[in-house]
């Protein structure tokens, strides 16, 4: 072999070499990220008769990094949740947005006969892309399945593209509802508090900056997932961070355990009612199931409990009007406990499935003569809190048994 044909060859297995030594160190780095990749699966096509939005499901492979984001002490703003997701999720390569849609959603709680503890939740917006999330990151943390509005990562449509398929890494940092293997479920609804500025009302966002480590909304959620084994867990959780609402609106949650504990978690202002709300100075508060008589007496004497998109809190609202969602909140629990007999919240799981059907925004908004940009129920979840089960309804199809999914854990 001549000089010059062994100078190529050799040069050409260097190549190669070289390639493939990339390609070991690309696979070694992104090992979690190309295995969650791979587990991507359509569950639905979108339906435009029915201004559905495609459905998916991923199972997230490994920690996706949220011990490391817990010990750096979170994030206090949208921008360095996107620094952090950057430097470690996408290795620095891929860019990140986040959004906030304006949603309007319901809860509620009850128990079945035989004893099982549910927990119902309605996710309202408009026509979106949703996705399951399926996580299992080991040690302490527990395994969970959550619901993810793609639109709050900027995704729209189907997953037709590759930084679109890349983005949904990023999706256990952005849960509104799921459920954990511990038997605790968690939702998070929007509650529209704002501040009135020159007699302008502007949306506000919660904001607090003490000594605390900081949360954002979403983040709440996936450390109460993770980290809580009952509500008291949830309520510590919460208690001990700075929330940091995301892009300018705000939050509350609802949170409930196989226990048949529950509890409505909310940043309210001192003076609230008089239209001075800034946000940083709202205090953390939470309510009971078995201690809310404050809220209300029907709360009081109920067991069970339920939310949609007002605060609760006592003498928040100098005008009833403001408070959103109103309609749905006595409905839910005027279903539940039509006569005031029920107050332990006792039906079949038929029946919840019924009063989701019921508030759902398609069902709901035409039968009251509504019409706003939450016009779309995008999934409704029922979970069983004592089986660890948890029934998915995307887009409203609870007559179709191809639009219903199961998952267990």
């Amino acid at each position: 072999m001549g000089l010059i044909k062994k100078i190529i060859v050799g040069a050409g297995a260097l190549v190669g070499v070289a390639i493939l030594a990339v390609g070991v160190t690309a696979v070694s780095l992104w090992f979690h990220e190309f295995s969650s990749l791979a587990s991507t699966k359509t569950l639905m096509d979108a339906n435009e008769e029915n201004h559905a939005g495609p459905v998916y499901e991923i199972s997230i492979s490994g920690g996706y990094y949220f011990d490391s984001f817990i010990e750096q002490g979170g994030a206090k703003n949208d921008q360095e949740l996107i620094n952090f997701l950057v430097d470690n999720l996408t290795k620095g390569i891929i860019p990140i947005s986040l959004n906030a849609p304006t949603i309007g959603c319901s809860s509620f709680t009850f128990v079945d006969e035989d004893g099982d503890r549910y927990f119902g939740r309605n996710y309202d917006f408009s026509e979106t892309t949703a996705l399951a999330v399926k996580t299992n990151p080991g040690g302490d943390r527990h395994a969970s399945v959550s619901f993810v509005d793609l639109q709050f990562l900027g995704i729209t449509g189907e997953l037709d593209s590759v930084m679109k398929n890349l983005l949904t890494l990023v999706s256990p940092y952005v849960p509104l509802d799921g459920i954990n293997d511990a038997g605790v479920s968690c939702g998070i609804y929007m509650s529209y508090q704002s501040n009135t500025v020159e007699g302008i009302e502007i949306a506000q966002s919660t904001d607090k900056d003490t000594d605390k480590p900081d949360l954002t909304s979403t983040t709440m959620l996936r450390a109460i997932l993770d980290y809580a084994d009952n509500v008291e867990e949830a309520i510590e959780i919460a208690s001990s961070y700075d929330l940091h609402d995301s892009a300018s609106t705000s939050f509350h949650y609802m949170v409930a355990d196989a226990t048949g504990k529950s509890a409505i978690l909310e940043w309210v202002a001192p003076n609230a009612n008089d239209g001075n709300d800034n946000g940083q100075e709202r205090e953390f508060r939470y309510y009971l199931n078995d201690d809310d008589a404050a809220v209300g007496e029907k709360e009081g004497k109920d067991n069970f409990q339920y939310i949609t998109n007002f605060i609760v809190t006592p003498n928040y609202y100098s005008d009833p009007d403001d408070m959103g969602g109103l309609d749905r909140y006595e409905y839910i629990q005027s279903f539940i406990n039509p006569d005031g007999s029920n107050t332990d919240g006792i039906m079949s799981y038929e029946k919840g499935l019924e009063l989701l059907h019921d508030v759902g925004r398609r069902y709901w908004d035409p039968l009251h003569g509504r019409t706003d940009s939450n016009s779309i129920t995008c999934w409704s979840s029922l979970y069983n809190l004592t089986d660890r089960t948890v029934t998915w309804v995307p887009n409203e199809g609870f007559d179709n048994e191809d639009s219903i999914f199961t998952y267990s854990l």
